[in-house]
């Protein structure tokens, strides 16, 4: 029972004189004698060319029942009815916070939505052999399965795809997402393309990121997804995930150097004339370090957390002015505690408006007296799909063609989503950070 909430959350033998008999059978016929003498060469082509059609027959036979077999398979599906008790796979090593937070959001998400005929059945795990066991006790099909959260649990979920079941799980590792395992998650390719075809023919793109694995990870596909965009980029830089050689990289970017050289020749030329246009061009002048010649005219920022505020007003710094040049994040950037970063003020982002989520921030908050996480959208959203699904009656075989149709969205805590590939993906807002808050620009 929930101490919150009125409700409960559970948590063919083949026996050997067979075997003797046919033993016995086959040496009596193969002790069988045989006139070969009387064959010719023409009864021996006549023999080869009789064997042919019954090589075809033999081939479209296997064609035949391969093709009956396909058919048996997805009259088995239609006929699969969803299971009312889902499991949720939690390891004892995942954040605690988190583990908390995602029970009480599945049992706020059960309790909201006034779904009576579920059970959520919790089962934690120690290793990856604990959650084999758990898994395979459980494989009945039409099971629904949620979680696991950390992708090293989730590399081996498809291997259990044949038994009809279903895994919906957190993992940020793309690759794993086939066959019967759908990811949830933020998936950074997806705000990616949703920023880039925001921009204009004349926008000029600079990638600055750190050299991780998020880093990387848009690094290695920011190419595919600018000849998408009417964008084009112009240039990127990377730096050590210690910080360690950030200025300069943000310089070799920038080209601080060049464009601080340009400047002070500008200013010797100003020096040496005497008339007053000269002299107040020179004044204003005084006033900067570099030029503000810049080859872009945006500048994307791969990073997050306290690095993302150490980075950022770095740029600044280094004469990267905001005021010029358009900072841009990811969807990790939705959070308030960029929003009152300096160097962050009329940064865009993809995402969805705060007043989209509110109400379940106050609702969690009430009932829980707690923070709500960010990420805590995630297990909400999909227990609003797991209702539609049960309250549609879906067969097993309805609820694959709806998962595999990216045409059909789901409206959720974070917009609207839909899958595609396994994968979620969301219709998004492009956002600016404006004085603490963020604000839809598109």
């Amino acid at each position: 029972m929930s101490s919150k909430l009125p409700i409960g959350v559970a948590t063919i033998e083949r026996p050997l004189i067979k075997l003797s008999i046919i033993y016995i059978l086959i040496f009596i016929i193969s002790c069988t004698p045989v006139n070969l003498s009387k064959q010719d060469t023409k009864n021996t082509q006549e023999t080869t060319i009789s064997e042919k059609p019954i090589e075809d027959k033999t081939e479209k036979k296997v064609i035949e029942e391969k093709e009956s077999k396909q058919d048996k398979q997805k009259k088995i599906l239609d006929d699969i009815v969803l299971d009312k008790t889902i499991i949720a796979l939690f390891a004892k090593d995942d954040d605690e916070k988190t583990t908390k937070q995602f029970l009480n959001t599945y049992e706020l998400g059960i309790y909201n939505l006034g779904i009576s005929d579920v059970v959520i059945q919790i089962e934690f795990f120690e290793n990856e052999n604990d959650l084999k066991k758990i898994i395979e006790k459980n494989l009945i099909p039409g099971k629904i399965f949620l979680g696991p959260i950390q992708s090293k649990y989730a590399k081996f979920l498809d291997n259990y795809c044949a038994d009809d079941v279903i895994f919906f799980s957190y993992s940020s590792k793309s690759s794993l997402a086939k066959d019967c395992v759908y990811l949830i998650n933020f998936f950074p390719q997806n705000e990616l393309l949703q920023l880039m075809l925001y921009l204009n023919d004349d926008a000029r793109v600079a990638l600055l990121y750190p050299e991780n694995e998020y880093g990387y990870l848009i690094n290695s596909f920011i190419d595919d997804i600018i000849f998408q965009s009417p964008a084009i980029l112009v240039n990127r830089s990377s730096y050590k995930k210690d910080l360690s050689n950030v200025r300069d990289s943000i310089k070799e970017l920038g080209k601080y150097e060049l464009r601080k050289y340009e400047l002070n020749r500008q200013k010797q030329i100003l020096f040496s004339k005497k008339d007053e246009k000269s002299k107040k061009r020179l004044k204003k002048l005084e006033r900067f370090k570099t030029t503000s010649d810049y080859d872009f005219t945006h500048i994307l920022i791969a990073d997050y957390g306290l690095n993302l505020l150490q980075v950022a007003p770095l740029l600044p710094y280094y004469d990267i002015d905001p005021n010029i040049v358009k900072f841009m994040g990811t969807g990790v950037i939705d959070d308030k505690t960029f929003f009152y970063e300096p160097s962050l003020q009329g940064a865009i982002f993809p995402g969805i408006p705060e007043t989209r989520r509110i109400n379940i921030i106050n609702n969690y908050m009430d009932i829980y007296d707690d923070e709500f996480l960010r990420i805590s959208t995630l297990p909400y959203d999909l227990i609003g799909l797991i209702n539609f699904i049960y309250t549609k009656k879906y067969k097993l075989s309805d609820v694959i063609k709806l998962l595999n149709n990216p045409n059909k969205r789901f409206d959720g805590i974070d917009g609207n989503f839909y899958f595609k590939d396994n994968m979620i993906e969301r219709d998004l807002n492009i956002l600016e950070i404006n004085n603490g808050n963020s604000f839809v620009i598109n």
